[in-house]
């Protein structure tokens, strides 16, 4: 990698992890479903416009930002699997919709990058971590929930936002 590669690399992820925390923290009274698509936003485009070691890297560090901020979960030992979760979002879609780069590819590997998040953070957590921490019946409910549709959902919508812009992102950081 040439050194001005390795800048422009390091800036933009650094950027792009500033304005996610940033947002992390300015949403967080609007709920999961802002909040957790403004990261999945965030995530998507570092995977589309930056690629996958930039998505990667966001995805790993962010649920550690917002256990700092006191948003989601406030079981630190959650927060490795939600970062699996991210993770596997931003491989999947800087994968996907790299191979499946036809008028609706980028659109689908969206859509199955959401769906894999999803799958991935229900089995760890909903079925496999809550279970194994004792929870009280009424907060394992709560968490249960927050931890299933709502996590599609924010998926499906920051990534359907990230298509939206990221060709603009690509094109005006070419200049």
């Amino acid at each position: 990698m040439k050194t001005q590669t390795k800048t422009r690399f390091i800036a933009y992820t650094a950027v792009l992890l500033a304005l996610l925390i940033a947002l992390q923290f300015a949403t967080k009274a609007f709920g999961q479903i802002v909040t957790g698509s403004c990261v999945n936003l965030i995530l998507a485009v570092a995977a589309l416009c930056v690629g996958p070691w930039s998505g990667l890297i966001i995805a790993l560090l962010s649920p550690f930002f917002a256990f700092l901020l006191g948003i989601g979960t406030p079981f630190i030992q959650i927060v490795p699997l939600i970062a699996v979760g991210n993770a596997v979002y931003v491989l999947l879609i800087s994968f996907l919709c790299k191979k499946l780069a036809f008028r609706y590819g980028k659109l689908a590997g969206v859509c199955l990058a959401a769906l894999c998040k999803f799958v991935t953070l229900w089995l760890l957590i909903v079925k496999i971590a809550l279970p194994a921490m004792g929870l009280p019946e009424q907060k394992l409910a709560a968490l249960s929930a927050s931890f299933s549709l709502p996590q599609l959902a924010t998926a499906l919508i920051g990534g359907l936002l990230a298509l939206l812009i990221s060709d603009r992102i690509i094109k005006a950081s070419a200049n």
